[in-house]
């Protein structure tokens, strides 16, 4: 099979193109390359997918889209896998354009290479982050997602409802996964576990939001990928039971699904923290702070609709995944220094 993986320098698309290649699919990597975070970790991880002879790598903007358009006619991918975003939740009160360009223009240049390639299924990420104000946990699918904090969480709900209405409208089978706070080797330097790796090593304190009380549904990114390559294989059907007098958010006529995929077990930040500190044997300098505008105080993913579609449940430990993590970290910027 032969797949698009956009934002295959990224965490999560690495980890992906990883597994689709291991299993003998061919892959086509997209990524620009942008500079949000260290582009040097992006090609370190474009490294571990190079010696591949079935992947190849486009450096191309989601957001231009006659390039996106030539992707698709020249390469004519069967499936796509769409990670590609612009990432972070606070950032969003810097540069809203950001988003707008890569999360809503982009998205939907993605749609249209979709639907003129006739592509099979598309598998695209959303975020937890959609649930927004909602308290009403552990957060499942059918719940309403009109509230959300930040302008990523509405960018996210909006490449949603864009997708369900190319479902709809073309008969592209689409399916979006609403990831859990993911971490684990490769991760995001603007991630928490990241950043708190590196003060605690360096002895700089590390700033904790909330006073260390919000939760969260920490993911590990084996978990994930799995999730995310069970689910290409599962191609988004109409759902035999949608009433269209009472409409559920997570199925529909067309054919378009939306599933949770979260490790279905909150961890407290300061637990967290314990378990970073046991796996470096070092002691954090802790700096209390309040919880910050567009954060929410918990996640908690309900996933049984994804273990019943695809047999599969998340279930690496967050003892387990930050000792991994470390380990990775450890390694990789010994031998980078």
């Amino acid at each position: 099979m032969k797949v698009l993986v956009t934002g295959a320098a990224g965490f999560i698309g690495m980890h992906t193109a990883r597994m689709l290649l291991a299993r003998g699919d061919e892959v086509v990597g997209l990524d620009n390359l942008n500079s949000y975070y260290d582009p040097a970790l992006k090609q370190a991880r474009l490294g571990e997918l190079a010696s591949h002879k079935a992947f190849r790598f486009i450096r191309a903007d989601l957001a231009d889209r006659q390039t996106i358009a030539e992707l698709f006619s020249r390469e004519k991918p069967q499936k796509v896998v769409h990670l590609a975003a612009q990432a972070g939740v606070r950032y969003g009160a810097e540069n809203p354009s950001a988003y707008i360009d890569s999360n809503l223009a982009g998205f939907g240049n993605i749609l249209e290479g979709c639907r003129h390639g006739k592509v099979a299924h598309l598998v695209f990420a959303s975020s937890s982050s959609v649930y927004g104000s909602n308290s009403d946990m552990p957060f499942r699918e059918a719940q309403d997602a009109s509230h959300p904090l930040s302008l990523y969480a509405a960018t996210k709900r909006a490449n949603e409802l864009m997708a369900h209405s190319y479902a709809h409208l073309y008969q592209i089978p689409c399916t979006g996964l609403r990831f859990f706070t993911v971490y684990g080797p490769w991760g995001r330097p603007d991630m928490s576990l990241f950043m708190f790796t590196r003060k605690i090593l360096d002895g700089q304190p590390i700033d904790v939001f909330n006073m260390g009380r919000h939760a969260r549904d920490f993911t590990y990114i084996d978990d994930i990928v799995e999730g995310v390559v069970r689910t290409l294989d599962n191609t988004a059907t109409a759902s035999a039971d949608f009433n269209p007098l009472r409409p559920l958010p997570d199925r529909s006529s067309a054919p378009y699904r939306i599933y949770n995929i979260g490790n279905n077990q909150p961890v407290e930040l300061l637990h967290f923290i314990d378990c970073l500190e046991k796996a470096l044997d070092r002691t954090a300098i802790r700096k209390f702070l309040p919880l910050q505008p567009g954060d929410v105080e918990a996640t908690f993913a309900d996933v049984d609709n994804l273990a019943q579609a695809v047999g599969f449940r998340p279930k690496t430990s967050i003892e387990e995944g930050i000792k991994r993590f470390v380990s990775w970290y450890l390694n990789f910027y010994q031998r980078t220094q």
